[in-house]
């Protein structure tokens, strides 16, 4: 465990850089081998719009990382936050719980509030309207949500009292999630129920992008799907029923086109209808 601490504290850009690639990369080979939904689209131009976005979230997140780092800094040293207050445990245990913390606040609970704020939604639609889930899905959020992602995961580390090595564990492990929960890709049925009872399963988490309500507002979880448990916001619909997208945004020219992607969230809000 103390190898993974050292890693992790001092992580090189370069390593989170290539798990990020590599991530995309080995998903996107499983995906084009045996798809689970044969889609009728341009992989290239789907991925073109995607990968824009991931290299946006990049791009802010390096420019807003001093301020991640500080936070840590800042916790660490004034013995602030839920994991500074707690007595000495098992380094597993602690770790475990950490992480189970950090995806509450910086991913699930972001999440939920996204999905009840109407001027938070704005800009997380764009995640949504993609029709074609696949593992390049995963970075797709417009620079506004991607700053506010940000202030949620320093918020988190505040609140967590988390020191950075646990941050970049746990930013490292979101990151693999994610691309594995959107690929194009199935596991056994039984397999990927068993895996819901603790983790976001594949199933679980595309039951969120089905295109109504209230299907969309459930299944917020990130890594683990404890929290949608505990807090009533787990749904379960038939793998062969779900249709991406949200049914304010059908149309192709909004949401497979990167400049009216970016209009979205500066335009009039459309209700959506719930089954």
């Amino acid at each position: 465990m103390d190898n993974l601490i050292n890693y992790f504290e001092t992580i090189p850009s370069l390593h989170r850089g290539l798990i990020l690639a590599g991530g995309i990369a080995f998903f996107w080979i499983i995906e084009s081998i045996n798809p689970f939904f044969k889609f009728n689209y341009s992989k290239i131009h789907h991925a073109g719009i995607n990968l824009f976005f991931t290299l946006t979230t990049i791009i802010i997140n390096f420019a807003l990382a001093f301020i991640l780092l500080e936070t840590a800094e800042f916790v660490s040293k004034k013995e602030f936050g839920i994991l500074q207050w707690l007595p000495q445990m098992n380094i597993w245990v602690y770790t475990i719980f950490g992480l189970l913390l950090l995806d509450f606040f910086g991913a699930y609970l972001a999440h939920f509030v996204e999905h009840r704020v109407k001027f938070l939604w704005r800009f997380h639609l764009i995640h949504h309207t993609d029709t074609y889930i696949d593992t390049t899905s995963g970075n797709r959020h417009h620079p506004g949500e991607s700053v506010i992602r940000f202030i949620f995961t320093t918020f988190g580390v505040l609140i967590v009292g988390s020191p950075m090595w646990m941050v970049f564990l746990y930013q490292t492990l979101s990151v693999v999630a994610t691309q594995f929960t959107h690929a194009n890709i199935c596991l056994p049925k039984k397999l990927d129920k068993f895996m819901s009872y603790l983790l976001v399963s594949p199933d679980m988490h595309k039951i969120h992008h089905h295109y109504k309500l209230p299907y969309t507002d459930s299944n917020y979880g990130n890594i683990f799907s404890v929290w949608d448990r505990i807090f009533g916001t787990f749904s379960y619909l038939k793998r062969e029923e779900i249709i991406y997208g949200v049914d304010t945004h059908m149309n192709p020219r909004e949401n497979n086109e990167l400049i009216p992607l970016l209009k979205i969230p500066f335009q009039k809000t459309r209700s959506p209808q719930e089954n």
